[in-house]
């Protein structure tokens, strides 16, 4: 998590609620004051390209090899997947340009924070653009529309749900950018998501089935239940669980977008191998869609994550984590594997779980729950509150932050790979 403090312009601080914790992905405090520095002053570090190509080598190389030669995937597909993945890698491009030149519009509007976690050491002092996510989100936005010409046609099943879907990542970075503008209580934060899942609830006509678990049936006497408007309940809270779910999930240079990567691969691969092991074209259909979406998120998130990388030169602020998480959550339910996803969000589960107790005002929450930053050692040491990245240092010793955020990541793969083991072995013996 996040700490942010807000001033107004002229230099007059709101002082926090104290009992009140912020979700805000980046660790970073907020302020509202005159920035002495022109926007011709700002310089910009260098992106991380090498370090993005050694993470986009280790996520997307198992990926390309299912598609392109493991599985006999149908051509007229994968040229659909491949022109989709062109579009992507030029979309990787536009936001690498585009993050500096944002970066000083966001400067001049006094949009910047500190890292707490280099508190007390001359990182700590810079001024850091923040809310850099908007970036991501536009370019998604406009690489999923311009896909649009090249594989739907008018008439298109599948044309109505897509929109809808963009329709509701695009309502979430909005209510994201007001949240990083306004700093949006977190009770809040967690209905938002609710109202940004309405044009894709609405559009829905897919199926409202699930498939009861072979070793219930004998006891239920129905293999396959229909839920009806219960299912769309469980649509919409799986969306508010995935916006929040990487929105707390933070506070280290690199966990909100590193997390989002490697789900992100995970999801790919799934999809490939579903429509590699299916000869049905409606179910090749329904991950493809999944694909359309996934790709042009992976790219725009590396080109993000050249920039937010250890030692972070920008914060990506609420409006990134919230948009990932609704991407994520869109293409699970559109794509029919909502269960797995849950499996590759355990990290965030766990998160959630371990959070629990502080969300729900059983245990005093305060505004801040980052570790504790020892400038004499450079190590991050573990506090008491309930978060995935505090309960790891209290359980494996004080980290680095760029050690911490590399181990909560290779956590991440981990939960991915599980969950692949787990519907190898319970395939046809579970459903």
């Amino acid at each position: 998590m996040a700490a942010r403090k807000r001033a107004s312009s002229i230099s007059i601080s709101n002082k926090p609620d104290p009992s009140e914790p912020n979700s805000a992905p980046s660790e970073q405090k907020m302020t509202r004051k005159t920035v002495s520095a022109s926007g011709e002053e700002f310089r910009l570090a260098p992106p991380k390209l090498g370090v993005i190509f050694v993470i986009s080598t280790l996520l997307c190389s198992l990926y390309l090899y299912l598609l392109c030669f493991h599985y006999k995937v149908d051509n007229e597909l994968k040229r659909s997947i491949l022109i989709n993945a062109g579009l992507s890698l030029v979309g990787f491009f536009v936001t690498l340009k585009m993050i500096p030149v944002t970066a000083r519009y966001v400067l001049r509007r006094n949009m910047f924070g500190f890292d707490i976690n280099k508190r007390g050491t001359p990182q700590g002092d810079i001024k850091v653009p923040e809310s850099l996510g908007i970036v991501v989100g536009i370019v998604f936005l406009i690489v999923a529309i311009i896909f649009q010409y090249f594989n739907f046609t008018e008439d298109s099943n599948w044309l109505v749900e897509y929109n809808a879907a963009l329709a509701s990542i695009c309502f979430m970075i909005l209510l994201g950018f007001v949240d990083d503008v306004l700093d949006v209580p977190w009770r809040v934060k967690l209905v938002l998501p609710s109202f940004a899942t309405l044009p894709l609830l609405m559009a829905y006509a897919g199926h409202t089935t699930i498939v009861i678990p072979k070793p219930l049936v004998a006891y239920i006497g129905l293999e396959v239940l229909n839920l009806g408007r219960i299912y769309k309940l469980y649509m919409g809270l799986l969306a508010v669980f995935c916006t929040n779910s990487i929105n707390i999930h933070a506070g280290l240079n690199g966990l909100e977008i590193g997390q989002t990567v490697v789900i992100a691969a995970a999801i790919l691969i799934h999809n490939v191998m579903q429509i590699g092991a299916s000869v049905d074209p409606e179910y090749h259909q329904a991950h493809a869609f999944s694909i359309f979406l996934t790709q042009p998120l992976m790219a725009t998130s590396l080109a993000m994550l050249a920039y937010n990388w250890y030692p972070s030169s920008v914060f990506v602020g609420d409006t990134y984590t919230v948009f990932a998480g609704m991407t994520m959550a869109v293409v699970g339910i559109l794509g029919h594997f909502s269960e797995t996803l849950l499996i590759f969000f355990l990290p965030q589960v766990l998160n959630f779980l371990l959070s629990l107790p502080q969300l729900a005002g059983i245990v005093k929450c305060p505004r801040h729950r980052l570790p504790r930053y020892d400038p004499a050692t450079g190590l991050l040491t573990g506090t008491k509150d309930g978060t995935l990245v505090n309960v790891y240092l209290r359980l494996f010793g004080p980290k680095s932050e760029k050690s911490l955020c590399i181990h909560l990541l290779v956590f991440q793969a981990l939960a991915c790979a599980f969950c692949f083991i787990l519907r190898h072995f319970l395939a046809g013996w579970y459903k």
